[in-house]
């Protein structure tokens, strides 16, 4: 059974891309060897309010928990309570060669669109990304094709330390996210949809109230000749929520297209399935909330199974580079 690590981080809200393109899969893919990540050391590439990066935390996994990961069938534990990722994450930022850091796409984008201050946590973030991954020894990291890229970078100093120091890490492969997956923004159907506040109207979130789901895909951008068809690349909107639609009726876009003439029942439809399909999520959801100890207690027993394995991964990369034992 291969090993599989997949990570979130706890920074703004969880809306429908994340649900469709991330969740969703790690939910329906969980086995005993599935480790989940809550990466709250990434998040601190840029400030955050103390108080709110808390609470984000403990929302995030109690809407994992809420979506249907089971924590005794798969392992969810937070970063930063698992010491071996930022020591780890220290011995591939040695590992790594400066130039190959600096290539890195996510950094040249967002040191580019950054005014001012620039962490630089955001150009060492792949290293503790490859920490992330190589501490479990994951066969498989499933991604989106944006981020493969940063596997790339890992399987490279993963080899880079092996050809050093001797057999130390598992070389992990990219999984890419199965098709059907990209969610887009309702007002502006050729960008993702965003955690970001960036277009709250283009944006579900999954604990969105049932009224404003309605009224986001009711007045969701599609097109004028009103022509129902699957076609991404000249009808993006309606596309999107044909997707949306399929989807929540375990169908496919094409099927749900042929079932319909105008937009407009599309669209109330597309909201009606939409809300119950999230409703037993926030059902779940409101229960955890109401019980934080018991969600607690989860990341708790995660972390103390996750750092089980990572001690023994970094305890092979100290002894390979002759770190003096304690």
């Amino acid at each position: 059974m291969a090993r599989i690590l997949s990570c979130i981080q706890p920074t703004g809200d969880v809306q429908l891309g994340n649900y469709f393109g991330a969740i969703r899969r790690w939910v329906e893919d969980q086995t005993p060897e599935s480790f989940h990540g809550i990466v709250d050391l990434h998040a601190l590439t840029v400030p955050r309010d103390p108080v709110e990066m808390r609470a984000k935390t403990l929302e995030l996994a109690q809407i994992l928990l809420a979506s249907g990961l089971d924590p005794t069938s798969t392992t969810l534990f937070v970063q930063s309570h698992v010491h071996e990722h930022a020591e780890l994450g220290w011995i591939m930022g040695c590992t790594a060669a400066l130039g190959e850091l600096e290539r890195m796409t996510q950094f040249k984008d967002k040191s580019a669109r950054q005014s001012g201050f620039i962490s630089g946590g955001l150009l060492l973030y792949p290293a503790l990304m490859a920490a992330d991954i190589l501490l479990y020894d994951a066969d498989e990291v499933p991604v989106g094709d944006d981020q493969r890229q940063h596997i790339e970078l890992t399987r490279d100093v993963a080899g880079r330390f092996n050809a050093r120091y001797g057999d130390t890490f598992v070389v992990p492969k990219a999984t890419i996210a199965r098709a059907g997956a990209r969610i887009m923004d309702l007002q502006n159907p050729t960008n993702k949809m965003s955690k970001s506040a960036d277009s709250p109207q283009g944006t579900v979130l999954v604990l969105d109230d049932p009224k404003d789901i309605e009224r986001k895909i009711k007045r969701a951008v599609t097109d004028t000749d009103n022509e129902v068809r699957y076609d991404p690349e000249t009808k993006p909107g309606l596309a999107n929520l044909l997707q949306i639609l399929a989807v929540c009726t375990a169908t496919t876009p094409d099927a749900v297209a042929g079932r319909y003439q105008q937009y407009g029942p599309l669209k109330a439809d597309t909201a009606a399935a939409l809300v119950e399909y999230l409703r037993p999520v926030q059902r779940r959801f409101a229960e955890l909330e109401s019980d934080p100890s018991y969600v607690r207690k989860v990341l708790s027993d995660g972390a103390d199974k996750a750092q089980s394995v990572a001690a023994v991964t970094l305890a092979r990369a100290r002894k390979a580079l002759g770190l003096l034992e304690r």
